[in-house]
């Protein structure tokens, strides 16, 4: 990593774990902390800082950037299975589901992680007030109208957005500063990661056919989850041919739309077997799952374990994995 990189990257690890909320920790530490967490929120930002490694569970992502400062973690979007640090971010374009935990802990420092909610009112000022289309700074790979083809997930640091974040995060120091310096380097973050490689995923969510088709798509994927899904019927409702759907589904999620939907009611049956102690038939039912054999296999291809086996497990690990 370069030089002047990592030393972004350090100062904003430095303030973030400041700051982190951290699972377990007194009462009195977590008062200490309300500051913290307001400025947080205006910030939007999610901080965390874990210290010890923590299973896989499932997580919701909307729109955003998220970074580990210390330690690795592993994500699963799809097939799509990755352990990274903080050489590396990733632009999350819609809601998706993901399957992550902590692998490295990082010592005594502690796992350090952020997530940056996306607004796409300030992505979509910014594109617009941009001299040079974002599209010029598509990497190879992705076509110049946005569409996101092989571009990998993981996305590398340039020292102008390390600089821009490392400052983002400073702003817990000098809260005062917020409503002034917040709205131009939330821009200036915007800007920078549109001339990365991942240019794309970020105007994925602007393109004039791609947001709606995908959005919608997962909106009702995860309203009616339950229902009979078939690409056939999701593209009708959606008014697209299924071709588009598929594509620009692929493009922004790394999924095929069946995909998301097997992830997104696997996990949900798993925080309804863990969080208010379902069985495991019920929760395959609730999610739409209509044969019991079919929701056994899924689940243990998935996590490793049958369901019940792995709620256990996983009721065990909540509490540390909630900070991922």
């Amino acid at each position: 990593m370069d030089e002047r990189i990592a030393q972004h990257l350090d100062r904003a690890a430095a303030t973030a774990s400041a700051h982190a909320a951290v699972p377990g920790r007194d009462r009195q530490d977590a008062v200490a902390r309300v500051g913290s967490a307001h400025h947080a929120e205006a910030l939007g930002l999610t901080v965390s800082k874990v210290h010890e490694p923590a299973g896989l569970f499932d997580r919701r992502y909307e729109p955003s950037m998220s970074v580990v400062l210390r330690g690795r973690k592993r994500s699963i979007v799809g097939d799509d299975d990755q352990v990274w640090g903080r050489e590396r971010f990733i632009i999350t374009p819609v809601d998706l589901p993901v399957v992550a935990g902590v692998v490295d802990a990082a010592g005594e420092d502690g796992f350090v992680a952020v997530v940056w909610r996306l607004d796409p009112v300030v992505v979509g000022e910014v594109v617009a007030s941009m001299s040079v289309p974002a599209a010029a700074a598509v990497a190879p790979g992705s076509s110049p109208s946005g569409a996101v083809t092989s571009l990998p997930r993981l996305g590398s640091w340039t020292e102008p957005l390390a600089d821009a974040f490392a400052r983002l995060i400073g702003l817990f120091d000098a809260p005062e500063d917020i409503p002034v310096l917040f709205p131009l380097v939330s821009r200036e973050i915007v800007l920078r990661l549109l001339q990365t490689e991942q240019a794309p995923r970020i105007t994925a969510a602007l393109d004039g056919t791609g947001p709606s088709v995908v959005a919608g798509a997962t909106a009702l994927l995860n309203g009616r989850m339950a229902e009979g899904w078939s690409m056939e019927r999701l593209a009708r409702e959606l008014r697209v041919s299924e071709s588009t759907l598929f594509a620009r589904f692929k493009e922004a999620t790394g999924m095929t739309p069946a995909q998301y939907l097997k992830r997104t009611r696997l996990g949900e049956a798993r925080r309804r077997m863990v969080v208010h102690g379902d069985t495991a038939a019920r929760a395959a039912a609730a999610v739409g799952f209509r044969s019991a054999s079919h929701f056994s296999r899924d689940y243990r291809e998935a996590y490793g374990r049958p369901p019940a086996a792995d709620a256990v497990v996983a009721r065990a690990q909540l509490a540390v994995a909630a900070a991922v």
